[in-house]
C-alpha cells in the first residue's frame, strides 16, 4: 500500500482488542492510498487527570495527557497502542481521530483540593504531544498552565511542538520560582527524513529556535534524542547534540526505539515502504539491542537495549555529551514543591 501525504501510518489494521471488523477489497485498500484520510477533534471528558506509574526507569511518577492520539503522526509512538482501548487503529485513526479534554483544569484543581494529595512535580505530554495541532485551538494545555501558576505547582512538559513558545509567559513565570522544566524531542536534522518519520511535527530548525527561545527567556530546557532508531538516524547523535547545544539546552538524554504491541508491524509496514532495501538490516539490528527479540519490555532494558550495539550507542551519546557540554545522565531538574497553594477552603485559611 502506497504512503499517504502527511500521514506517519501507512495503514489502519485493527487494535488488539477490535469489535467491529473491516474488510477491504485489493482495489479498495489501492484507492485508500490516494489520500490522506482527514483529521476529526472530539471532546472527550476526563474523569481522573492525573496519572500515576511507578516505573522505575522513567524519572517521574505522575503525568496529565490532554489530548489521546496525536496529529504528529510519528510512525515510531509508543503510545499508539492506546488507540485500541476505544476500539479505534493504532495506525491510521491513531492520527487522525484525536481527543481533547475539555475540563481538564478542572479536574486537576478537583485533585489538588484533596486532602491526602502530595505535592510532586507533575510531567505533561508523557504519552502524547500537548502542543500538537489541536492545542492552537483546544488550548487545554494553556488552560492547565494557567491552573499551574496560580497555585504555584511544579510541572514538566515534554514536546516536539514549537507552539509552546506561545505560552513564554507563563513558563518564564513558574521558571523564575523553580517550578517548571521543559524537553523537547528532536530525533533528526534531515528534513527529508522528518517529513515521513513524523509528518507533521515542526522541522528540526523550527525546534532548535524553539529550544533558543525558551532558553533565553530563563526556562530549563533539555533534549530528547528519541527514539534512536538503527540504521536511519543513529548516524546523526553528534551532529544533534552540537546543534541543540549551540541552540542553548544544557541536558540531553536518548531513548531507544520501542515496539510495544501494534507499533511493531506499524513501523515494519513502514520500513518497507520507504527504506525496502534496509529494513531487514534495520530490525536485525534492532533484535540485536533486544535479545534477540523485536522488542523487550523489561524496565532498565526497553529504553536503552542492551548489548554490544546498544552499549556503542550509550558510549557514542555520553562522549558527545560532553564535548559539547551537555549535562548527559538521566537527572530531571529538581523543581520547588514547597511554593503549592491548595485549592478550595485550605486557600482560604478556613480549615473546614
Amino acid at each position: 500500500m502506497p504512503a499517504r501525504k502527511g500521514r506517519g501510518a501507512i495503514s489502519a489494521p485493527e487494535g488488539r482488542f477490535a469489535r467491529q471488523h473491516l474488510d477491504l477489497s485489493d482495489d479498495e485498500l489501492h484507492r485508500a492510498g490516494d489520500f490522506a484520510p482527514d483529521t476529526v477533534l472530539t471532546a472527550m471528558q476526563a474523569g481522573k487527570i492525573i496519572s500515576y506509574n511507578d516505573s522505575p526507569d522513567i524519572p517521574f511518577d505522575r503525568s496529565i495527557n490532554p489530548y489521546q492520539g496525536c496529529e504528529h503522526g510519528c510512525i515510531y509512538c509508543y503510545a499508539r497502542p492506546s488507540h485500541s482501548y476505544l476500539d479505534l487503529s493504532p495506525g491510521l485513526d491513531f492520527e487522525t481521530r484525536i481527543f481533547y479534554k475539555p475540563n481538564a483544569a478542572e479536574r486537576l484543581l478537583d485533585a489538588w483540593e484533596k486532602r491526602d494529595y502530595e505535592c510532586q512535580p507533575i510531567t505533561i505530554g508523557a504519552n502524547t504531544d500537548p502542543y500538537q495541532p489541536a492545542e492552537k485551538s483546544a488550548r487545554v494545555t494553556r488552560a492547565l498552565l494557567e491552573v499551574f501558576k496560580q497555585h504555584e505547582h511544579p510541572v514538566n512538559l515534554i514536546t516536539k511542538g514549537t507552539l509552546i513558545t506561545r505560552d513564554i509567559d507563563l513558563l518564564a513565570w513558574l521558571a523564575e520560582r523553580d517550578l517548571c522544566s521543559v524537553a523537547i524531542s528532536v530525533p533528526t536534522l534531515d528534513a527529508s527524513l522528518k517529513r515521513i518519520m513524523e509528518p507533521r511535527v515542526p522541522s528540526a530548525e523550527a525546534r532548535l529556535k524553539a529550544i533558543s527561545t525558551l532558553s533565553s527567556h530563563g526556562i530549563p530546557t533539555s533534549v530528547l534524542v528519541a527514539p534512536i532508531i538503527p540504521a536511519i538516524n543513529d548516524a546523526e547523535i553528534e551532529r544533534i547534540l552540537e546543534a541543540v547545544a549551540t541552540a542553548g539546552a544544557t541536558h540531553a538524554s536518548y531513548i531507544f526505539l520501542r515496539l510495544p504491541h501494534e507499533v511493531k508491524d506499524l513501523f515494519v509496514e513502514w520500513l518497507k515502504t520507504h527504506f525496502p532495501e534496509r529494513a531487514e538490516h534495520v530490525m536485525s539490528l534492532v533484535r540485536q539491542a533486544s535479545g534477540g527479540k523485536d522488542y523487550d519490555n523489561r524496565f532498565g532494558v526497553r529504553q536503552r537495549g542492551r548489548g554490544p550495539y546498544a552499549d556503542m550507542l550509550g558510549s557514542r551519546f555520553r562522549s558527545a555529551c560532553r564535548r559539547f557540554g551537555l549535562s548527559g545522565d538521566r537527572y530531571q531538574k529538581k523543581l520547588d514543591c514547597q511554593r503549592f497553594i491548595r485549592p478550595g477552603p485550605q486557600q482560604l485559611g478556613l480549615n473546614l
